[in-house]
C-alpha cells in the first residue's frame, strides 16, 4: 500500500501539501457525506491510515525507510487518534498542539444569500451549518457514564513530552505533544458509546444572523463561539458568514447610490408631467419637465444604501429614458404625420411599411 498513492501526491511533497490533500480527501469520502456507501468508507479508512503516516515529520521518515510497518512503529495503531482526526479534517482543525488541556474548535464559514432589498433595509437571516456541537451522554467529557476522565501518567497532566539529549554542545531540551493524550492532558479509560470519546458529534446547527443594512457582496460576518465545539470540553471556533447578494430585476448598486431606469413615453417627455416610481423605500413623486431628452439624471437624497461605516445613505440616481412608440393606432400616426409637417420635419410617405399602408391593404 503505498501512502502517497492513496493521497495522491509526491514522496517529495511539503507537510502543509499533504496536510492539503488529505482534508479534501476526508471531505469527500467522510461517512456522513456518503452514507451506506462502503466502498467510500474503506476509502476512508485508507486515507485515515495513510495520513496517521505521513502527517507527522517522524513517522513519515519511518515510513520512507521501512514501508507501512516502520510508520506505524511497534505496537502501533494506525488508527490511533480516533475520530480526533476525523472531526481535524472535517471542520478543517490543525492536529498540532501548542498547550496541555482542551483545545478550541474550528472556525467555520457559510453563506448567506441576500436580496438588495435586505441590504437596504437590514434584515434577521437563518443560516445553518453543519457542525460539532457537545455530546450530551458524556456531557462533552468523552467518558461513558459512570466512568471518569483521568490525569495522563505520561506526561503528567501538561499535554507535553520533555526530552533531555547530551551533545558535544551540552544539553539539549526538546518538547514535543504526548502521544498518550494527544496534548490534552487527560486520557479517557472509557469512551462514551455515543460520540466514541470524543465528547462531541456532528449535526446540523441553525443560527440567526443580524445583518445589518449597507453590507455588500462579497463581505463576510464574523459570530463569535458559533464555530465547531472542541473535543472533551473544549471551547467553540467562530463562525464566518460570506454575504451574497443576488442581482435586482431593476436596480443596480453604485457604492452607496442605487441606479435605475425611469421610462417615460414621448408625450411626457416632450410636454413635461408629474410622474410615479416605486423605489425600495415606497413610491415617489418626479417633476418631468418639458422637453426631457433620454439622458436626463434626476437625484433623491437619502433613498440609497445605508453606509455601513458612516452615517445616512446614498442616493437613489435615476435615468429618464424616453419611450417611442410602437404600437400607434391610424388616428395617431396622422396625428403625429400631421404634428411633423406643422414642424416642417420630413418623415416617411406611408407604405407597406406603415401602419396606414398596412390598413389599405387589408381593405383593398
Amino acid at each position: 500500500m503505498d501512502y502517497y498513492e492513496i493521497l495522491n501526491v509526491e514522496r517529495s511533497a511539503p507537510q502543509d501539501e499533504i496536510k492539503r490533500a488529505y482534508r479534501k480527501l476526508a471531505r469527500e469520502l467522510h461517512p456522513d457525506a456518503n452514507p451506506g456507501d462502503a466502498e467510500a468508507e474503506a476509502r476512508f479508512k485508507q486515507v485515515t491510515e495513510a495520513y496517521e503516516a505521513l502527517g507527522d515529520p517522524e513517522k513519515r521518515a519511518r515510513y520512507d525507510r521501512f514501508g507501512s510497518s516502520g510508520a506505524r512503529g511497534a505496537g502501533g495503531d494506525p488508527f490511533g487518534g480516533g475520530l480526533g482526526d476525523l472531526f481535524d479534517a472535517f471542520f478543517n482543525t490543525g492536529s498540532a498542539r501548542s498547550e496541555g488541556g482542551p483545545q478550541r474548535g474550528a472556525d467555520l464559514e457559510v453563506v448567506a444569500q441576500l436580496s438588495l432589498e435586505d441590504v437596504v433595509h437590514g434584515v434577521a437571516k437563518d443560516v445553518t451549518v453543519r457542525t460539532a456541537v457537545p455530546c450530551d451522554t458524556c456531557e462533552a467529557s468523552g467518558a461513558s457514564p459512570g466512568s471518569k476522565v483521568s490525569r495522563c501518567d505520561q506526561c503528567g497532566g501538561s499535554g507535553q513530552i520533555r526530552q533531555v539529549r547530551q551533545s558535544i554542545l551540552g544539553q539539549m531540551v526538546t518538547t514535543a505533544v504526548c502521544a498518550r493524550c494527544s496534548g490534552e492532558g487527560m486520557v479517557v479509560s472509557a469512551p462514551c458509546g455515543d460520540c466514541s470519546g470524543e465528547g462531541r458529534r456532528i449535526e446540523d446547527q441553525t443560527y440567526s444572523v443580524e445583518i445589518p443594512a449597507g453590507v455588500d457582496d462579497g463581505q463576510t460576518l464574523r459570530l463569535g463561539d458559533r464555530g465547531a465545539v472542541g473535543r472533551r470540553g473544549g471551547g467553540r471556533g467562530d463562525l464566518y458568514v460570506q454575504v451574497r447578494v443576488a442581482e435586482h430585476a431593476d436596480f443596480v448598486r453604485a457604492g452607496d447610490d442605487l441606479l435605475a431606469e425611469l421610462h417615460v413615453p414621448v408625450t411626457q417627455a416632450t410636454l413635461g408631467a408629474e410622474v410615479e416610481f416605486t423605489s425600495l423605500d415606497g413610491d415617489v413623486t418626479i417633476e418631468v419637465p418639458f422637453g426631457s431628452q433620454t439622458g436626463r439624471l434626476f437625484r433623491f437624497r437619502d433613498r440609497g444604501i445605508e453606509r455601513l461605516r458612516g452615517r445616512g445613505r446614498g442616493d437613489l440616481v435615476l435615468t429618464l429614458i424616453v419611450d417611442t412608440p410602437t404600437d400607434l393606432t391610424p388616428e395617431q400616426e396622422e396625428l403625429l404625420r400631421l404634428l411633423a409637417k406643422e414642424r416642417g420635419e420630413e418623415v416617411r410617405d406611408p407604405g407597406e411599411d406603415g401602419l396606414l399602408g398596412r390598413l389599405r391593404s387589408k381593405l383593398s
